[in-house]
């Protein structure tokens, strides 16, 4: 990608559906809700103005991010806009550029499905299905009630 000068993280906003450098300190990484991670450039995520985005499935792809939180970044991408907020999308470690090399492989114990936490790695089965006994109608008479007068 060839792409300009990185601008500072506060002025993301300018370039929305572009292709841009976008540079700042990373004040915290928290993972939310379906194992999504994000990094933070400000202490109050609600009135950032940028952030980056790591979904659960990029994450092997890109390592363990957890260990850029403080250091100072560059990252590339498409600036998108996302509830009035800047933000980019992380999906490959080369997005990072010479910043890449700052960040580890996932644990090989690490569960992206249970958010951040270590998986011992045993394998539990599941419980089988409880079995009902099926209701069954009123029985019908076998008799023929045509004989019965």
């Amino acid at each position: 990608m060839a792409v300009c000068a990185c601008v500072p993280f506060h002025d993301a906003h300018q370039h929305v559906g572009k292709t841009q450098c976008i540079s700042g300190t990373i004040f915290n990484v928290k993972e939310g809700n379906g194992g999504v991670t994000f990094l933070d450039f400000c202490e109050n995520f609600d009135t950032c103005p940028f952030t980056v985005v790591v979904f659960s499935g990029d994450l092997k792809h890109v390592g363990d991010v957890r260990q850029l939180k403080g250091r100072s970044i560059e990252i590339e991408g498409t600036v998108q806009d996302y509830d009035g907020r800047a933000e980019i999308i992380l999906r490959h470690p080369q997005q990072l550029g010479k910043n890449a090399a700052l960040v580890p492989p996932l644990p090989k114990d690490y569960d992206v499905a249970r958010r951040g936490k270590y998986s011992p790695g045993k394998f539990k089965r599941s419980k089988a299905p409880k079995k009902t006994p099926k209701k069954q109608g009123r029985g019908i008479d076998i008799e023929d009630p045509s004989e019965s007068q």
